[in-house]
């Protein structure tokens, strides 16, 4: 009696790194990785400056609405991105042989962060650069190795979400409700658009469990010059939150899995 040959970790990592972008993500054209860096940071962020020059609030300056604007902008890259996969597995028919395969569950949820990390990382930085030229952020050369640890805690954690989201997906007959969803409550409830702390307690305390808001928060810290101490607990906040995110990822897939399949919500689309 023979065993069906179980890939090692990491090849099942890596092939899903560099295959699943172009199968199931949505990074299958050039013009479409350029214009989530180069376009939609710049559009979301002008359209967001005018509102809060002509609101004329004080607690939510243009220069804060920017920074804001910047980060939140990784949303499209991290989680609606990611939480498609489902979406794009099950309209192409491959979700139930994925499901079958020996293949570590691991690896394959991981890997395919892998792109959308870089993707996040990219267009958080490109963003920031328009902030810091176009809308004259003030920022400071000696304030750059804190505010790339900042970046790359924050687009961890994002695509963490990311999945967590794709996990819940799994089980609905569609994702794009999903994150669309999350993608509306980032802006109102991280303190993109406005402090958080305007918010009423119920809201707050949603918005503090979101990792765009410390990641926002960690960002306008390190452009800011916060000292070390301050930043290394926003880091902390950050990084907890992505750890959370990928252990309630891997517990969704594993829970929603066994749902879809019970209901045969696994090959709806």
């Amino acid at each position: 009696m023979t065993t069906a040959l179980r890939p090692s970790f990491w090849r099942t990592f890596w092939v899903n790194a560099v295959f699943a972008p172009r199968m199931s993500l949505g990074f299958m054209r050039l013009d479409f990785v350029l214009g989530t860096i180069f376009i939609i940071p710049l559009t979301q962020m002008v359209f967001f400056a005018f509102v809060a020059q002509l609101a004329q609030n004080p607690l939510s300056s243009v220069g804060f609405v920017v920074v804001g604007n910047a980060v939140a902008t990784v949303t499209y890259s991290s989680v609606f991105s990611v939480c498609q996969t489902t979406d794009n597995e099950k309209q192409m028919g491959t979700m139930e042989h994925l499901l079958v395969s020996p293949a570590n569950r691991l690896a394959l949820y991981f890997g395919r962060g892998v792109v959308p990390i870089l993707v996040s990382l990219a267009t958080v930085s490109v963003a920031l650069g328009y902030a810091v030229v176009l809308f004259h952020v003030p920022f400071a050369l000696s304030s750059i190795p804190g505010l790339a640890v900042s970046i790359v805690l924050t687009a961890f954690a994002m695509v963490g979400f990311g999945l967590l989201l794709g996990g819940v997906a799994l089980y609905l007959r569609t994702s794009i409700v999903l994150g669309n969803i999350f993608l509306f409550i980032g802006l109102l409830l991280s303190g993109t658009n406005f402090p958080l702390s305007e918010l009423p307690p119920a809201l707050q305390a949603i918005g503090d469990v979101l990792p765009l808001t410390w990641g926002i928060a960690a960002i306008r810290g390190a452009m800011g010059g916060e000292p070390l101490g301050s930043l290394l607990v926003l880091w902390g906040l950050v990084a907890l939150c992505a750890a959370m995110s990928f252990g309630l990822a891997i517990g969704l897939w594993a829970t929603f899995e066994r749902r879809a399949l019970a209901t045969g919500s696994i090959a709806r689309f």
